[in-house]
């Protein structure tokens, strides 16, 4: 095993990748004031952003989970990294060569970290797979990418090749770079055999990287190419500890800027027709990997499109039985989404790969923006199953669909669809149908749950206060006046500490009154205090920290913003001022408690210390309203 990675190198890896980059591969980032980002977390879902990036310090803080830290961290709890992994994994990216304190410069392959190693096992494969493509042998493959539309130039853009149909020929090409059989038995691209000698899992079929949103290849879909092979149409990797089919999006590390961007994201069945979409120019189209869409993939796409007003999901599913059957499973999620969710449905049962190679470009374009809304399309496919002609249908009609437009999050399309209801039905009398959508609505405000749906109870992160006002512990409450400002002080001290210097570091532990406050007053002192603030000081601070709680607290307060728009000076001095009187206030009515205790009983000259210390408090108190910040 390699040693200990050198800490310079930890620390230029730090400093080589912005810890913006990094996390603007996981999700949308906007502009949160005084240098911030914000976006949605990743590490719990919620409604509104309460996840800040702050680039100038390297750290990132959830104001609604508490996850906080710097890029390492980071990246070790997104992707389940270890210390030594999430090291070398940013190293790889900067191109930066790591020292190990035992055993000199790069490590032998034993000692790299098992998900790198499968990350780089995969990219090999990608690489031989493209290679193959090329081969007198893959033809019948080339042949079926020309029959689907799709050149040398498109299979090259989507990383597209071929697996040969012998037992071990990727299997033997890994050996060659220094892979072992257990690697490759754990990344899924080998088997055992019944030799029990690995051999190839994908064999002379059509290859489809899939990749994470990052553009790290994590596994594959194959194409079975041969009437003599045996096994499924289509074959993926099986669940590896980089691959989770529930988890990946196909097409997403090409798509995920246009989703950001534009705020839509297009949903389609397979990879062909992802391909055919960013080839007609649709380039936000995405598709599962051999499952249903679910909610580990929404929070991938939420994260993306910021959950904002104009934000939409486009569901395209062919117009059979099956496309119907699959349309409605995405409506059961479709409050999941803050985004407005809508369908596309494909002409003569073509998807959209069928469709762009009999009609072009233009009819895929065309189609996406055909779509209908998905809600409308559930309302037809419930008031369908229901005989119109007589009252009791209608009636049950109603009793189905109403519920249905009552959980519209859109008010005014709510009245819209309500009225269309009532066309759909039958209904003369609309106010009726309006009405009774209404208080429907009205009784699952009331009640705090959907209409007609499992009542949930509310996340309590899905209302998240402002920063400012977010408790940090449970130590803490920042309605009291003293804890507010002893937060704007260490805010101050870890943001901006040239304001507080050196004044601060002369600031005891005691003179902060909650106890998550002075330990991180402490970690301040224990980092060499506010005068040795320089490029690595947070960093110094975190590490000084007594454990994570402390830590994810310096974490937080380096991120939050600080309660002025422009701090300077003389707003370090208030803040300054107000932590000192209050500590000077305390002290003052120790020593008057002290003396009545003593009452007449004292020795003579404790009592006149004790006057002559209440004395100094009272001049310095005195001193501190008068003068302000010149008096410290």
């Amino acid at each position: 095993m390699a040693g200990r990675i050198n800490d310079d190198d930890v620390k230029a890896v730090r400093d080589a990748v912005p810890i913006d980059a990094v996390v603007s591969e996981y999700l949308q980032l906007r502009n949160a004031g005084g240098g911030n980002l914000k976006g949605l977390c990743p590490f719990h879902d919620e409604k509104s952003p309460s996840f800040q990036v702050s680039p100038s310090k390297g750290l990132y803080h959830c104001f609604g989970c508490q996850a906080g830290g710097d890029t390492l961290d980071f990246i070790m709890k997104i992707d389940h990294l270890s210390f030594s992994e999430a090291v070398e994994r940013l190293a790889g990216q900067a191109g930066i060569t790591l020292r190990y304190e035992e055993g000199g410069y790069t490590p032998g392959q034993s000692g790299r970290g098992e998900r790198i190693r499968l990350v780089e096992a995969h990219k090999a494969a990608a690489e031989f797979y493209v290679g193959q493509l090329e081969s007198p042998e893959a033809e019948i493959a080339r042949k079926f990418l020309a029959g689907r539309g799709f050149d040398q130039g498109a299979a090259a853009h989507f990383g597209v090749g071929y697996s040969p149909a012998g037992w071990d020929h990727l299997t033997r090409f890994l050996r060659g770079k220094g892979f072992s059989d257990k690697e490759l038995l754990l990344s899924g691209l080998a088997q055992d055999s019944r030799s029990g000698k690995p051999i190839d899992r994908f064999r002379g079929r059509l290859m489809w990287p899939i990749r994470d949103i990052t553009g790290e290849v994590v596994g594959f879909g194959a194409r079975k190419l041969r009437d003599d092979d045996n096994g499924p149409k289509y074959l993926n990797t099986p669940e590896t500890a980089i691959y989770k089919k529930s988890q990946v999006l196909y097409g997403i590390d090409l798509a995920k800027k246009e989703i950001a961007k534009t705020s839509t994201a297009v949903v389609v069945e397979g990879y062909t027709d992802v391909m055919a979409c960013h080839l007609a120019g649709v380039t936000t189209a995405i598709a599962t990997c051999g499952t249903a869409f679910g909610g580990d993939h929404i929070k991938i796409l939420r994260r993306l499109l910021m959950d904002n007003a104009t934000a939409e999901v486009i569901f395209t599913f062919d117009g059979d039985a099956a496309g119907q059957k699959a349309a409605l499973r995405a409506f059961e999620d479709d409050q999941k989404f803050a985004a407005e969710t809508s369908i596309a449905i494909t002409p003569g049962g073509m998807d959209p790969c069928e469709l762009r190679l009999a009609k072009g470009d233009e009819a895929v374009q065309d189609l996406v923006g055909s779509r209908t809304p998905l809600f409308e399309f559930a309302l037809r496919h419930i008031v369908s199953r229901h005989n119109l002609d007589n009252p009791a249908g209608r009636a049950a009609a109603l009793d189905e669909a109403a519920p249905v437009v009552a959980n519209i999050k859109n008010i005014a399309i709510q009245h819209e669809s309500a009225v269309q209801l009532a066309g759909m039905l039958g209904v003369r009398d609309e106010q009726f149908v309006v009405k009774r959508v209404a208080q429907l609505a009205r009784w699952a405000r009331e009640r705090g749950k959907q209409p007609d749906r499992p009542q949930q109870r509310p996340r309590p992160y899905e209302q998240v206060p402002a920063p400012a006002a977010q408790p940090a512990g449970p130590a803490l409450n920042l309605r009291n006046p003293v804890h507010l400002t002893e937060r704007e002080l260490l805010k101050l001290a870890l943001q901006r500490p040239e304001l507080v210097s050196p004044t601060f570091d002369a600031y005891g532990v005691d003179e902060f009154t909650a106890p998550p406050y002075a330990t991180v007053r402490q970690a301040i002192a224990e980092a060499g205090g506010v005068v040795s603030s320089g490029e690595d000081y947070l960093a110094r601070v975190r590490d000084a920290a007594p454990n994570d709680t402390v830590r994810a607290l310096v974490t937080e307060l380096a991120v939050e913003a600080i309660r002025h728009k422009a701090p300077d000076e003389a707003y370090a001095g208030e803040q300054l001022v107000q932590v000192r009187l209050r500590a000077v206030d305390r002290r003052f009515q120790e020593v008057q408690g002290a003396m009545a205790r003593l009452a007449s009983h004292a020795p003579a000259e404790q009592v006149t210390a004790l006057q002559q210390e209440l004395w100094v408090l009272q001049q310095y108190r005195q001193s501190l309203r008068n003068n302000g910040a010149a008096a410290l």
